[in-house]
């Protein structure tokens, strides 16, 4: 694809600065882009898009001068994401039943849908329009999936489980597994039935390898919006508000309720049945163990303001210089009551 910039501008909503008529046939990041490419800049890494063999950059809309022709955007990152969809072709579906794929007795599918090969539809199954299923993918008993979502290989979405429109879920991914229940009876694990279900709203994104387990009664809720990155777990009975950042490694413990956007940046966690407020972040690591109130950014485990933690932090670096003084006020001590 090629495209002149001020055609560019106009798909993105900003304004040219310098050759409206540079040619453009690519997209990418400023370590990678050639004499034809477009990529993006904001501060600190705008003297590196300068001097980098990109033909244009888009640039924040409050800079009026730039050595290379460019696009003052409003939100630099949202207008290069734009471009990224526009110039990268899509995938090409064949909007088709695949001979191979295993479809069930009494399954509703929608118009437009792909089911790809060696994918397995259980009995009652609904599948809303223009949904892909990829091969190798199980879709369980009385599931429902709505529309225009895509479920890549090998995934799995296990019986009564609800998947919202417009939802992604990578490869490996099992939705509805059973929870870790269990009971303890004459020294012996007894398993605890799991019932439930899970429920996903729409415009959710799962990542890799990510499990989530069914309710043991009732609902595993994931909210619309929220976003789930590789290798996360969300555990029986579990709710993430709208709009939540779950990244890579994060466990959640069973009958957590987390309120709308939230943050749970990497190998952080927490344990179960607590409450967490809206807009809460929780740093790398840290995992709270009671209720979180609205607004907080905790840090550490067990998790604590993260003010209070950095101090914390500090305190324990000075712990050495700490011992090293009452060690030398315990040998004066000693001395002066050896002369006594």
């Amino acid at each position: 694809m090629n495209k002149r910039l001020k055609e560019i501008a106009e798909l993105v909503d900003g304004v040219v600065l310098g050759d409206g008529d540079t040619e453009i046939s690519g997209v990418t990041n400023i370590e990678d882009a050639g004499i034809k490419d477009i990529t993006f800049a904001v501060p600190p890494h705008l003297d590196k898009a300068a001097n980098s063999q990109a033909a244009a950059v888009i640039i924040p809309d409050t800079i009026y001068d730039f050595p290379k022709p460019a696009i003052r955007a409003a939100n630099p990152r949202a207008a290069f994401t734009k471009l990224l969809e526009i110039f990268t072709p899509p995938v090409t579906i064949k909007r088709e039943i695949h001979p191979t794929a295993v479809i069930g007795m009494n399954v509703k599918l929608g118009e437009n849908v792909a089911i790809l090969p060696y994918a397995v539809i259980a009995d009652n199954v609904s599948i809303g329009d223009n949904t892909i299923i990829y091969s190798h993918s199980y879709i369980g008993q009385d599931a429902v999936i709505g529309s225009d979502s895509l479920i890549y290989p090998n995934v799995t979405i296990r019986e009564y489980c609800h998947i919202g429109s417009r939802v992604i879920i990578h490869s490996g991914a099992v939705v509805g597994s059973d929870g870790f229940g269990f009971i303890t009876a004459q020294g012996r694990h007894h398993k605890v039935p799991q019932v439930g279900n899970v429920v996903i709203e729409d415009d959710v994104e799962i990542g890799a390898n990510t499990a989530i387990d069914r309710a043991t009664t009732g609902s595993t809720v994931v909210r619309n919006g929220t976003k789930i990155d590789n290798f996360v777990h969300l555990a029986h009975n579990v709710v993430m508000g709208e709009n939540c950042l779950l990244v890579a490694f994060t466990g959640i413990a069973g009958s957590v309720k987390a309120g709308n956007n939230v943050t749970f940046a990497g190998q952080s966690g927490s344990v179960g049945h607590i409450t967490i407020g809206d807009n809460c972040v929780f740093a790398a690591r840290s995992a709270p163990i009671g209720d979180v109130p609205a607004g907080s950014f905790y840090a550490g485990f067990p998790a604590k303001p993260h003010k209070e933690w950095l101090r914390t932090e500090a305190s324990v670096n000075k712990l050495p210089d700490l011992l090293k003084k009452v060690r030398e006020l315990e040998k004066r001590l000693a001395e002066v009551e050896g002369k006594k």
